[in-house]
């Protein structure tokens, strides 16, 4: 079964490009603005899009995704709110690939079963479950792939050859490639170290290989797009939607565009790296 993120990189392929791939918390600052942002974001030129679930105890997350987290779950969303979210995007938007990011818990608490129909019929094309390793599979990751969605799994640099096979085992939609030890937004991503690290995960798989942590400007995104099938940034975007509230934490007039132009910023820069390849 071919999801939307299949088509989507296969797309990109015959283009011979790169994808942005853009991260932001569902909810943030509230349900209506957040789902205002995510609409905007495939007009700005994000490829595809990653929604943060709210959790409590969000362990890889650095203190602007954190902070987010808070925002998102101060205004009550839950994770019922952020599929009703992924609903009202698919509205207007059937085509750009929905992807769900955060942690277990959430779901469990949800139901396994119910959450793979639910976000399954709500236009959800994949997960990344930041908490599971490939020991646990059967928990989400089998179930998650016979309801037709993808499972991307997370490798860092502490991957090694000897341990990249079992996380690549039921990987499939992309690789997420972590630039950086640590949590996100932490340090600088170095566009060389990422790109052998992408190079020696291409050996193993056939999936496009995606970057993420420490990418926050158009020419870091540049250099990422060279040596990737993707680049993923989160928190940049994420501060770009902090600095625009107001005293109170409330969005402002210029919330929404504040994220969709950084995003057009950094879709130019990533866009750019098929003429440095070429």
């Amino acid at each position: 079964m071919t999801t939307r993120i299949d088509a989507r990189f296969a797309e990109l392929a015959k283009e011979g490009r790169s994808a942005l791939v853009t991260f932001l918390m569902a909810g943030d600052p509230d349900p209506a603005t957040s789902l205002n942002i995510i609409k905007a974001l495939p007009r700005a030129g994000a490829d595809i899009i990653e929604i943060g679930m709210p959790f409590t105890d969000p362990m890889a997350d650095g203190p602007s995704i954190q902070a987010a987290g808070l925002r998102a779950l101060k205004g009550g969303m839950t994770l019922r709110k952020t599929l009703e979210m992924v609903r009202g995007f698919r509205n207007e938007d059937n085509a750009t690939p929905l992807v769900l990011m955060g942690y277990y818990n959430p779901i469990y608490i949800y139901g396994v079963d119910k959450f793979l129909i639910d976000a399954k019929t709500a236009g959800v094309d994949g997960l990344i479950i930041v908490d599971l390793p490939p020991e646990e599979d059967d928990e989400l990751c089998i179930p998650a792939l016979k309801a037709g969605l993808n499972f991307i799994r997370l490798a860092t640099p502490t991957t090694d050859d000897k341990r990249l096979p079992a996380v690549l085992a039921n990987t499939s939609g992309f690789v997420y490639y972590v630039s950086i030890t640590g949590i996100t937004g932490a340090a600088a991503a170095d566009s060389k170290v990422a790109g052998d690290a992408v190079a020696r995960i291409k050996r193993h798989t056939k999936l496009p290989v995606c970057v993420g942590f420490g990418i926050r400007t158009p020419q870091a995104a540049r250099a990422i797009a060279e040596k990737a099938n993707g680049a993923v940034v989160g928190t940049a975007l994420v501060d770009a939607l902090r600095d625009s509230l107001d005293t109170k934490g409330q969005a402002t007039t210029k919330t929404v565009a504040a994220v969709a132009d950084l995003v057009a910023s950094l879709a130019q820069g990533v866009r750019g790296a098929k003429q440095a390849a070429e």
